[in-house]
């Protein structure tokens, strides 16, 4: 059945910026049916009932209707099998926001294998996402999607000896976030004839899981923000508060403006 919503997914949803992004929209507008995408539908649950067992969360109370949807985005029988559920349930789909990645760290460093591993997460699996649901998006009246990428793939900033990141290495992170932010590219230019809005975001160097406890407690010594601020940012651009940062050549910043290609 249709809905009267504005029809959501996030993926990789169930922690850090896609969690907090989810809160933010569902405290935002009680318009919206937010699917909140995860690798299995235990730790999608569980994320979803954390929340809403909160005594008190910053922002207010959730206004939103949530959902857990599993989506694996290696996994092209659960990225097609999520679309299916989409499409019988909603008809359509309004806004993609392809969250989920990752940072291989591993004991023994093999740069082939890491950067397989990695863009098979950060690059195809936007792509095969995306491609998967691009018949329900061309069915809303509004769609969006946004890439959740990094400044950490501006080339420009790579090249620029006043960056203060320019001596981290992260080289195949770096390049899988390039690659994501040429789809992003590719997209806008490709979706611009049938009205669909698409960008690449930065959340800047947050708080969460994606290097592991231990990497979580590197981020936070060093300065990292709360995830909470980039699941903000990131719910203004879903909610079209961005657009004239949307509309730049470059990539949507957590804190406004855009960062160079």
């Amino acid at each position: 059945m249709a809905s009267d919503k504005t029809v959501i997914l996030i993926t990789g949803a169930n922690g850090g910026i896609g969690l907090e992004a989810v809160v933010a929209l569902a405290q935002a507008s009680a318009c919206l049916h937010i699917l909140l995408g995860a690798r299995s539908l235990e730790k999608g649950q569980k994320a979803l009932d954390e929340i809403r067992s909160s005594p008190s969360l910053p922002g207010g109370e959730l206004k939103s209707a949530i959902s857990v949807v599993q989506i694996e985005v290696t996994d092209q029988a659960s990225i097609l099998a999520a679309r299916d559920h989409v499409a019988a349930t909603f008809a359509r789909l309004d806004v993609l926001v392809n969250n989920a990645g990752i940072i291989v760290i591993k004991p023994e460093y093999d740069t082939l294998a890491d950067a397989r591993e990695t863009f098979e997460t950060n690059v195809f699996g936007p792509l095969a996402v995306t491609e998967a649901f691009e018949p329900l998006l061309r069915k809303s009246s509004s769609p969006r999607v946004v890439h959740v990428s990094s400044e950490q793939g501006s080339v420009s900033l790579r090249l620029d000896p006043a960056y203060p990141s320019v001596n981290v290495r992260g080289d195949t992170y770096r390049m899988s976030k390039a690659a994501l932010n040429m789809l992003a590219a590719c997209h806008r230019h490709n979706f611009a004839d049938w009205g669909c809005k698409v960008c690449a975001f930065n959340p800047g160097f947050c708080v969460t899981n994606l290097t592991g406890p231990r990497g979580r407690e590197m981020r936070i010594k060093g300065g990292a923000r709360p995830a909470r601020d980039a699941g903000l940012a990131l719910a203004e651009v879903v909610l079209g508060k961005r657009d004239e940062d949307v509309e730049k050549s470059g990539i949507v910043d957590v804190d406004g403006g855009v960062k160079p290609w």
